[in-house]
């Protein structure tokens, strides 16, 4: 019995959808031989195991039935028993398949329809399949494309054979594009998703300015100008700082361009965004001041604990510095990843004199000094008597007026000080009813106790009901962190699992 056809035009079929598709011929024979099988289960049985194989070389299509050796049979449709199998095939072993050969199957319009949506079908995914393995590895780069139509403000984009998103959010304001007009945008994100890959366009993203510049400067492209930082208000105004490993090329120069060519170039695609390029610096306070121009800067200081930088202008370029809307130190801060705050040098003074005042004042009340030992220790920068009391003596002897004498009666009244305060802390939170049994803990300072106490924390069972956020929110997030809340109520929890032991035992 003849059990295989030859089907040239199958082939002629497979290489035509494969040139419209742009896919490869074995992928469309793939979704044939698929639907082949699946009406031949159509006809022979949805259970059994049908498979179908076209030759790649003259189309001929062999419908079989594997039917797999087993020890026991769990599906008599698709399985047979060992014992059995060997009658058929002597040396079969467990595992392997006895392969029957079906006659050809003679398409009905039922058929043929089901097995036309199945090739539909698998041809289509593997269009999505191939489009996504296309755009999976072009994150970052910039692609050009059509405007195809336009769906509630956002843009889809053909780009080749492909349709990207370029989402309202992602255009630069005031841009309008119509059907058919051609776009370049940035390419961000690509996902895989079940209709297929979503590809996701943005002209407002910092790496679009970056790989706009790229394209632009050849020093850039060769890896000569590196681009540090770049932070952007679209359509409005950019920052970009800029770095070159070779000294002898000026970054900011080479992005510039003669007469400004290279930038304008850049801007032009922008829609007028003003672009400010700026030299990129290892030392944060040089790269805050570089990242302000065009103001001028007198002074920065730097705390690195809290983030932050505190920048002092003459009083004439504050409202440069921070520019119109806080545009300029939104955009320096984004650049520098600094939280950034703006003094004048009026505001900085009267500031440091305030604190000299509050300071002196406080060291002339705490340790009954006249007011020229006070502002003496205030201008060596101590800030306050837990300072002053843990200073070696011979630091203090080193401060212009201070001899021997003096430096340890101000250490002792220091000391004094801090003994009182302690006493002060440890009565009040005797009154507030915190037991020693948190005290013991050795996890919280004294001002941390009255903290809990006056939030009705007193034993360590009200400790050990907290959650870690209740902890953080009673004594500040700047007192402890969440992993140090937890460590501290699971202390507390340690006498409940305790006892439990003792009454299991």
């Amino acid at each position: 019995m003849d059990t295989s056809v030859p089907r040239p035009e199958l082939l002629l079929v497979a290489d035509a959808v494969a040139r419209e598709k742009a896919i490869s011929r074995d992928e469309v024979l793939e979704a044939m031989e698929q639907a082949i099988q699946k009406a031949g289960r159509a006809k022979y049985g949805h259970e059994k195991d049908i498979r179908a194989v076209i030759d790649r070389k003259n189309g001929e299509v062999r419908l079989s039935r594997w039917t797999e050796v087993v020890e026991e049979v769990e599906n008599e449709d698709a399985q047979i028993a060992h014992h059995i199998a060997i009658r058929i095939q002597p040396n079969i072993k467990i595992g392997e398949f006895i392969i029957d050969p079906l006659p050809p199957i003679d398409f009905g319009r039922i058929a043929a329809q089901t097995a036309k949506q199945v090739i539909v079908q698998r041809v289509r995914e593997f269009e999505r399949n191939r489009q996504y393995e296309d755009f999976k590895d072009r994150v970052g780069e910039i692609v050009n494309g059509t405007i195809k139509r336009t769906e509630y403000g956002n843009l889809l984009v053909e780009i080749g054979s492909a349709e990207a998103l370029l989402r309202r959010d992602e255009l630069i304001p005031r841009e309008n594009f119509r059907n058919s007009d051609r776009v370049r945008a940035y390419v961000y994100d690509v996902r895989k998703e079940p209709r297929g890959p979503q590809i996701f366009l943005s002209r407002t993203h910092p790496s679009f300015l970056a790989k706009l510049f790229a394209q632009e400067v050849p020093e850039i492209y060769d890896g000569i100008i590196e681009i540090k930082a770049v932070a952007r208000d679209p359509g409005s105004r950019a920052k970009m700082a800029v770095t070159s490993k070779d000294t002898s090329i000026d970054p900011v120069g080479a992005c510039v361009g003669v007469r400004g060519s290279r930038v304008q170039a850049v801007v032009q695609e922008l829609q007028g965004e003003k672009i400010d390029i700026i030299p990129w610096s290892g030392q944060a306070a040089t790269f805050v001041v570089n990242a302000l121009a065009p103001a001028e800067v007198s002074k920065v200081v730097i705390d690195e604990e809290a983030g932050r930088v505190e920048v002092v202008v003459p009083d004439d370029q504050l409202s440069l510095a921070i520019g119109r809307r806080g545009q300029n130190v939104r955009l320096a801060s984004q650049l520098t990843r600094w939280d950034i705050d703006i003094l004048t040098e009026t505001e900085e003074s009267d500031r440091r004199q305030e604190e000299f005042r509050t300071r002196t004042a406080g060291f002339v009340s705490e340790l009954d000094v006249d007011d020229v030992i006070a502002g003496l220790l205030v201008t060596e920068g101590f800030r306050n008597v837990e300072e002053l009391a843990f200073t070696p003596i011979e630091e203090l002897t080193e401060i212009d007026g201070f001899d021997e004498a003096i430096a340890q009666e101000l250490l002792q009244r220091a000391q004094d000080v801090l003994v009182k305060r302690q006493n002060q802390l440890e009565q009040e939170r005797q009154s507030l009813g915190v037991s020693d049994e948190i005290v013991e803990l050795d996890c919280f300072t004294p001002s941390m106790l009255i903290s809990l106490g006056e939030k009705g924390i007193k034993t360590l069972d009200d400790l050990a009901d907290l959650a870690s956020d209740e902890l953080i929110e009673i004594l500040g997030a700047d007192s402890l962190d969440e992993e140090t809340a937890n460590a501290i109520i699971m202390r507390a929890r340690e006498h409940w699992f305790n006892e439990e032991n003792d009454a299991n035992s």
